[in-house]
């Protein structure tokens, strides 16, 4: 598997020829997979409106609202994707975005021109992972045609996944790989998107250099940990995490090397205990910035990379220009201090990216990576999904199904939990009684 930059250069120079080839064989097998598009063309821009769980404005859980009279999206230029959502996944952005992090930029990368109008951006659909399956494609679409089981990172700036429907370009689905169910597939596209973001272009791993690399990962526990740990053993680097004692047998299941309790005392000393560092991923932040950095090999292209950073922040208290610039000179003096030290300063950042995907895929149909679901909730219990992420201590995603469940399993309205049913009727039955009329 080459490197995840490689693969999106490859995908967009043949991209031309593709489509040549695509509209050759389309000629020549006859009208079948023309007329399936425009009967499911038609059907899908008739529809005006979709179920979904909105915000009208920035606050807490109670922000949320179901609405069956949600704008429904349509396909509406040659490269745009529809996908009927089955299952849908939360991660802790979505929490901050609905408190209003990074409203400012978000609100600008939306709409350009609404640049000082209060509001405009409302109503927002949340939800960053999709899971489901293709319902109209654009004229240039190549990669995927109505009836493909996919799965999508959606940037933020997007409606989310929340919903019924949703709208991406081709350039950020990818094809769910073939041995996962919608809802075990959904808890894997952000988190594979922003850990491949910080440890390939921030932190300069790949398969190809990870052989004997040493790794840490700190607060490893949660979405983003759990698929880094397994992704960087498949490359063959050596991992080291720090999680709570709890959660000590999870990420030693999925292969991590050395696991050090950051519960237990001084987290610091214990891991100044051990061989130095290639690569650190930071989870966490804060405090760990101080003591991480001296972990890592000096004058030896080590790298820092923190998913914890001030820009959005800056932006949302500062302004758009002063923030940017004021991250800007931020980023700048901590990595030249650094670098005098003789290790790299780096910020990482959530980056969809669909042929990047493509190799996650590869990867779980190999058993390579699996798939880490702590709770699994109906569509009518999303409120409730939200309060289960706030509580912290993440133990992989939380997953919401949207469109139907899995044969052999069902969710409970009470607890969230999956519980085991009879048979294929039981499921279904439960399935109605739990998602709101439509």
């Amino acid at each position: 598997m080459g490197s995840v930059k490689v693969t999106a250069c490859c995908r967009q120079l043949f991209l031309p020829y593709a489509r040549a080839l695509a509209l050759t064989t389309k000629m020549a097998s006859g009208n079948i997979i023309c007329c399936l598009r425009r009967n499911l063309s038609s059907s899908s821009r008739l529809r005006s409106s979709m179920p979904a769980w909105v915000i009208d404005e920035y606050g807490n859980n109670g922000v949320l609202r179901f609405t069956e009279e949600a704008t429904a999206p349509s396909v509406n230029s040659a490269s745009e994707v529809l996908i009927q959502v089955h299952a849908a996944s939360l991660n802790p952005l979505d929490i901050s975005m609905r408190g209003g992090y990074g409203s400012n930029l978000l609100k600008l990368r939306r709409d350009p021109v609404s640049l000082g109008q209060n509001g405009s951006e409302f109503p927002i659909i949340l939800g960053r992972d999709v899971s489901g399956v293709v319902v109209d494609c654009g004229s240039g679409v190549t990669h995927f045609k109505p009836g493909d089981e996919v799965w999508a990172a959606i940037p933020p700036w997007k409606q989310g996944s929340l919903a019924e429907m949703v709208n991406l370009t081709e350039y950020e689905v990818s094809h769910k790989p073939r041995s996962l169910s919608h809802m075990e597939a959904v808890s894997i596209p952000y988190v594979a998107a922003t850990a491949l973001s910080a440890l390939v272009n921030a932190g300069g791993l790949c398969r190809n250099n990870c052989a004997n690399k040493r790794v840490l990962i700190t607060g490893a526990s949660g979405g983003v940990g759990t698929f880094s740990i397994q992704l960087l053993k498949a490359w063959g680097a050596h991992v080291t995490v720090t999680c709570s004692h709890n959660a000590e047998g999870l990420v030693r299941g999925l292969g991590a090397d050395e696991v050090v309790d950051y519960t237990a005392g001084d987290v610091a000393a214990e891991l100044g205990l051990l061989e130095k560092f290639d690569v650190i991923l930071d989870n966490v932040g804060g405090d760990s910035e101080q003591w991480a950095l001296g972990m890592l090999k000096s004058w030896s292209g080590a790298k820092y990379v923190t998913l914890v950073t001030p820009f959005l922040l800056n932006i949302d208290s500062m302004g758009l220009l002063e923030g940017a610039v004021h991250s800007g000179l931020n980023l700048h003096q901590k990595a030249i201090t650094n670098m005098c030290k003789g290790v790299f300063y780096r910020w990482g950042f959530y980056a969809p990216d669909g042929p990047a995907l493509d190799e996650v895929s590869q990867l779980v149909d190999a058993g390579k990576i699996l798939p880490v679901v702590e709770a699994m909730f109906p569509f009518s219990q999303v409120p409730q999904a939200f309060q289960k992420l706030e509580g912290g201590h993440a133990r992989g995603k939380t997953v919401v199904t949207v469109a139907q469940e899995e044969e052999g399993t069902r969710v409970t309205e009470e607890e969230g939990e999956v519980e085991t049913s009879d048979t294929p009727e039981q499921v279904r039955e439960e399935v109605r009684e739990a998602v709101p009329k439509r």
